[in-house]
């Protein structure tokens, strides 16, 4: 039995999804761990799934979860009952927390610069906004992703949401996302969402939100019902920072992709704005950019910090025209490959620093310190027009 493609995520307080394939149907989807090296106190059974994809059947699919675990603890874990032992630290319970940001990776040689790179950041949890594998359909390159990725990913817990290479719908044949939701399970039951393409979890004093962009999103959808329903029971004294995740920017001045995000935008910007989102992050874009705070197409002191980060090593290539002159709301944008490290310092203070890999050496390229807007104020000024948003039915 071989176990393939390991890689984990949050499920849950306190508790982590492992994720593997294997090329027997009989092995068991068993997790076995421990503190220790080879000592395995703790065991736990999960679930298993499969899909066809025209002429390719995956292997047996596994997703077990473990726990509850420590904070900010090394845990040496083996999957099926046998087989080779991989380690995983679970994040802090509270602040400093840091999180690896990279979209759009693919699998190339910028897509191996750029996880040698985060791999020497010391990060707890790697954010993905959309666009995998670009597999495109041709299933045996999800596989390979799956292996590229191991070594990071079954060392950290990854939280991802889809991109629209991950649709691979073929009409009459094949579901959209199918690959996606059978590969990549998210923490979307933990959360109470219906749906494997929008869900949130919290971690060490931040809640992190992952929306769809490629799946309903207006006011009458489900995914708008609970986004508003998440936002409503957020508890900014418990996770102070807002942080939320999804595909296609809304704030874009680079000529690729411009006005994709308005529909989205249209909808759902009142209600991150109502609950006071410190932070966006998106991909589609193949380059990098960083807003001011904004709201309704210019700044605001009260307002989100947008960053485009698709920039982490696809094949397509990157987006290297920009919109002239500069809009009011852009304070840095380029053209290259490269990842994103947000440090969490406390409850009003975080670090944000864009590292390209240009000559094959991490730059940090652009940094900023960035105040939360628990500590700017802000949120109190919102509470009336936040109970009026996110409360009213």
């Amino acid at each position: 039995m071989n176990v393939l493609q390991v890689h984990i995520s949050l499920a849950g307080e306190n508790h982590m999804r492992i994720s593997w394939i294997t090329d027997d149907n009989s092995a068991p989807s068993i997790v076995e761990y421990g503190t220790l090296p080879g000592q395995y106190t703790f065991s736990s059974s999960g679930e298993t799934t499969s899909y066809n994809y025209l002429f390719y059947s995956s292997g047996k699919i596994h997703h077990t979860v473990i726990g509850p675990l420590e904070h900010d603890t090394v845990y040496f874990y083996r999957c099926g009952g046998q087989g080779p032992e991989f380690q995983l630290k679970t994040p802090p319970g509270q602040f400093p927390v840091t999180f690896a940001v990279a979209g759009d990776l693919g699998q190339t040689g910028w897509t191996k610069s750029t996880l040698n790179h985060i791999d020497q950041c010391k990060y707890d949890v790697h954010l993905l906004p959309g666009d995998l594998s670009y597999a495109d359909c041709m299933q045996h390159l999800w596989d390979n992703f799956g292996e590229l990725v191991q070594p990071l990913a079954s060392a950290r817990p990854w939280m991802v949401t889809q991109g629209n290479h991950e649709k691979e719908k073929i009409p009459f044949f094949t579901d959209a996302f199918e690959s996606y939701n059978a590969r990549w399970k998210m923490p979307f039951e933990e959360s109470e969402s219906t749906s494997n393409l929008y869900y949130s979890f919290e971690v060490a004093g931040v809640h992190v939100i992952m929306l769809g962009s490629y799946t309903d999103y207006d006011e009458l959808s489900d995914q708008y019902s609970w986004l508003k329903a998440d936002l409503s029971k957020v508890d900014r004294k418990k996770t102070p920072w807002l942080v939320v995740l999804f595909h296609v920017p809304w704030y874009n001045s680079n000529h690729a992709h411009q006005g994709e995000g308005d529909g989205m935008m249209t909808a759902m910007e009142p209600l991150l704005y109502a609950a006071g989102v410190d932070l966006v992050f998106a991909g589609h874009v193949h380059a990098y950019e960083r807003s001011k705070r904004v709201n309704k197409g210019k700044s605001d002191p009260c307002g989100t910090v947008h960053i485009t980060i698709g920039d982490g090593g696809n094949r397509e290539g990157l987006a290297q025209k920009y919109i002239h002159p500069t809009p009011e709301w852009s304070m840095f944008r380029e053209a290259s490959f490269g990842h994103g490290e947000l440090k969490i310092v406390n409850s009003t203070h975080a670090f944000w620093s864009w590292h390209r890999n240009d000559d094959d050496e991490p730059v940090r390229s652009d940094q900023v310190w960035i105040t939360s807007l628990i500590g700017s104020g802000c949120l109190a000024e919102k509470a009336y027009e936040s109970s009026k948003i996110l409360v009213s039915p």
